[in-house]
């Protein structure tokens, strides 16, 4: 139902979009938009590019204008009335629309489409007042009124030159959404609006810049916002794990094992917290690896823990020794049942073939072949290993 209200509505806004640009008729696309209207009153994307519609209209009688007063032509259409060119009919369409249809979202989203018209400074001003006023519980609006200090340019009448001025001044500018930030997550102690803040945070971390300066700031802002969050539980998983991989990309382990840390102390039963954080101590080269795994085990359920005892099994290949490596997936073949166990006995007989040889290989293929189940891979491996074996005699014997 939703999908042909919608395939209807693009239907009328197409139809008013052409009697507009190629039959230059505003008042017919005005009357389609009016009738449209009454057959889907809370219709948001409607009420938008109706909006849209009056503004470009305004903004095509002002051109007009202006063309009129260079050429000194006198001018008796009564279309360019003074509240016309100010977009007086789109401020109708404005309050219309949000008294019918309630939430940030959409207020913000008539905002934006005021802010592409530079004529329409005073509707956007009066736009924005009401954000704020209508909206105060809404983390939306706090997090549109943060992002807009990023747009506001400095007050001194000398712009920044140098590369270093114009990094402290970005830096003031995000300062200053940070700011307004506290404040909401003071006035409205949300998920949602935590979730708003570090998402900031994590976007101006994650931008690339070549001034250390900035960089730090950015590092120092993002680790704050997160240890207030993480102290109030107010952080979803998710975002524990882009912070750990935003950090990582850019080699800050200390910063990423702290969050990891934090994140399985809060989701104990993550398999995937739990990855990340084994990820970081591996990165990191922690002497403490092993132990790691095993604690996470005890907090894990077996079906999860798969993809952490393969990831243990290759860490221990590359850091251990073969014994050690070994004794990882005999630990994991007691542990981990069912068709999961197919998995790791194909990358435990990989791992004896190309650390062990021919010999090794068959060994693991004999003492696990009672272990069903199996996948079908697992008897290819093994007969491709006995073909490049007898391949191999047979080279040796013409040499």
């Amino acid at each position: 139902m939703k999908s042909d209200v919608f395939s209807l509505t693009a239907l009328w806004i197409m139809a008013a979009k052409w009697e507009m640009e190629d039959r230059l008729s505003s008042e017919s696309a005005r009357q389609l938009f009016l009738r449209a209207l009454r057959f889907h009153p809370e219709c948001p994307k409607l009420y938008q590019e109706y909006f849209r519609m009056e503004l470009m209209h305004a903004e095509k009688l002002r051109k007009e204008k202006e063309e009129f007063e260079k050429a000194s032509m006198d001018m008796e259409n009564p279309d360019y009335s003074e509240e016309i060119l100010k977009g007086e009919l789109a401020r109708i369409i404005y309050k219309n629309s949000v008294s019918i249809i309630k939430g940030a979202e959409f207020h913000v989203s008539l905002l934006s489409i005021a802010q592409l018209f530079d004529f329409a400074k005073d509707l956007q001003k009066e736009i924005y007042d009401d954000l704020q006023h209508l909206h105060t519980d809404d983390p939306l609006t706090w997090d549109y009124v943060a992002r807009r200090e990023l747009e506001i340019e400095s007050q001194t009448e000398e712009q920044p030159t140098t590369k270093q001025a114009k990094a402290v001044e970005v830096g003031r500018k995000e300062e200053r959404c940070c700011a307004v930030y506290e404040e909401a997550v003071k006035t409205l102690p949300t998920e949602a609006m935590w979730k708003c803040y570090i998402t900031f945070c994590l976007e101006r971390f994650t931008k690339k810049t070549n001034s250390g300066f900035l960089r730090g700031k950015r590092l120092e802002r993002t680790m704050t916002a997160f240890r207030k969050a993480h102290e109030l539980k107010l952080l979803p998983e998710f975002q524990y794990e882009q912070l750990i991989k935003s950090l990582l990309s850019h080699n800050f382990l200390k910063e990423a094992l702290e969050v990891a840390v934090a994140g399985t102390e809060l989701f104990r039963d993550s398999g995937t917290m739990w990855q990340m954080k084994l990820q970081v101590l591996i990165d990191s080269k922690s002497p403490d690896i092993a132990m790691q795994f095993e604690e996470s085990f005890v907090h894990l359920k077996p079906q999860v823990c798969l993809s952490l005892w393969i990831s243990w099994a290759e860490w221990s290949e590359g850091a251990k020794s073969q014994e050690d490596t070994e004794a990882v997936f005999k630990k994991a073949l007691l542990a981990v049942i069912g068709a999961d166990s197919v998995t790791l006995k194909d990358k435990y007989l990989d791992w004896a073939y190309r650390n062990g040889g021919y010999k090794k290989a068959r060994a693991v293929f004999k003492s696990l072949q009672e272990s069903r189940p199996f996948s079908v891979d697992f008897f290819r491996k093994m007969i491709q290993f006995e073909k490049e074996q007898i391949f191999g005699w047979i080279i040796s014997k013409k040499n």
